[in-house]
């Protein structure tokens, strides 16, 4: 007997103008569009990722999503589900779910971090992209067969990967790979005194943040300056990916680690200290290598581990790699959320 077709689904998403969740979304909506599933997308208003959208074949609705004298969105919002339809509206994080109104629908809503539960008191279902996260929504009181988890994938199309050179970085030179926001809890701190400690190795750090000024500092005081490449925001990390030696995830807090996937989609070893995502995800030893959070002399010991055993590393990118296409994959993926929304819309 064959599956029911997926239901009518409208998402919303009201996130910052960059962002690991607000990546996700876009690579979502267009799985599903790929997968032929019939979706109305609404943003919050942003030339960058409307493109993106557009890239996709989906032209999205854009709406302030404001605050006071915000008189567009909510009648907006009511209108759209009442002319549209939907069977399944999936909000995504706090301010696009308190939006949204009550409806003929079963409103789920995504929380890619541990959030509030009260924003969140109008949803019949959630979803938390990592165990751990399904795991603080019924901590909180929420019943357990309304909480679902269904996780992130990465793109993992093919990408050329770049010169090393045009990064001034020599061909010879072992590079390590991190990316992020540069916040206090991606732990970037730690990586810079890792690198200390690697005196052949060149980090490329691939994002912007508010910690960008005291991460330049850092590393010109521990004389490893010559070695990073702050690379800003990038939205080429497959190619990245294709000239580095090793992925790094150095995270005091990280919910879910969607560098992991990202690693595991790139054939690269990944190391990884043992914050929530990264410790949910990887099996140490065999999918990647864990360390204790905040520890630089263990963080720079695994990647020296990494470095001067290529069976080793080998090893680990191959069983990332099994491990991301039987599990996070876009295929794989993508059929949960198509299962999820078939299951909620019955």
């Amino acid at each position: 007997m064959s599956n029911p077709p997926a239901p009518r689904i409208l998402q919303a998403m009201a996130g910052a103008p960059q962002g690991g969740a607000e990546n996700f979304f876009v690579r979502l909506a267009g799985g599903l569009a790929r997968a032929g599933v019939e979706q109305k997308i609404v943003i919050r208003r942003n030339p960058e990722r409307a493109a993106a959208l557009r890239a996709e074949g989906i032209e999205p609705v854009e709406l302030p999503f404001g605050a006071w004298f915000d008189f567009t969105t909510s009648p907006t919002l009511l209108r759209l589900v009442r002319d549209w339809r939907p069977a399944v509206v999936l909000t995504w994080m706090n301010r696009a779910t308190r939006a949204m109104p009550p409806g003929p629908f079963v409103h789920a809503a995504r929380m890619g971090g541990y959030y509030d539960l009260k924003y969140y008191r109008r949803c019949h279902q959630l979803i938390g992209n990592t165990q751990d996260i399904v795991d603080h929504i019924v901590r909180g009181g929420w019943p357990p067969e309304r909480a679902h988890y269904l996780p992130n994938f990465v793109d993992d199309r093919p990408a050329d990967p770049v010169r090393r050179t045009d990064l001034g970085t020599a061909d010879d030179a072992p590079v390590l790979l991190a990316a992020g926001r540069l916040h206090r809890n991606k732990a970037f701190d730690v990586l810079l005194a890792a690198l200390a400690r690697l005196p052949r190795a060149t980090l490329w750090l691939a994002g912007e943040g508010p910690e960008r000024d005291a991460l330049t500092r850092q590393a010109a005081d521990l004389g490893v300056a010559a070695r990073v490449r702050f690379l800003g925001w990038r939205d080429d990390v497959a190619a990245l990916c294709g000239a580095a030696d090793i992925f790094v995830c150095p995270s005091r807090h990280e919910p879910l680690g969607n560098v992991v996937l990202e690693a595991w989609a790139r054939g690269l070893p990944m190391v990884a200290a043992s914050s929530q995502g990264p410790a949910g995800l990887i099996e140490d030893g065999r999918t990647g290598l864990l360390v204790p959070i905040d520890d630089a002399e263990a963080l720079a010991a695994a990647i020296d581990r990494v470095l001067e055993d290529p069976a080793l590393a080998r090893d680990l990118a191959r069983a990332g790699r099994a491990q991301h296409d039987a599990h996070f994959s876009e295929a794989a993926v993508v059929g949960r959320y198509i299962e999820f929304f078939q299951q909620v819309a019955a």
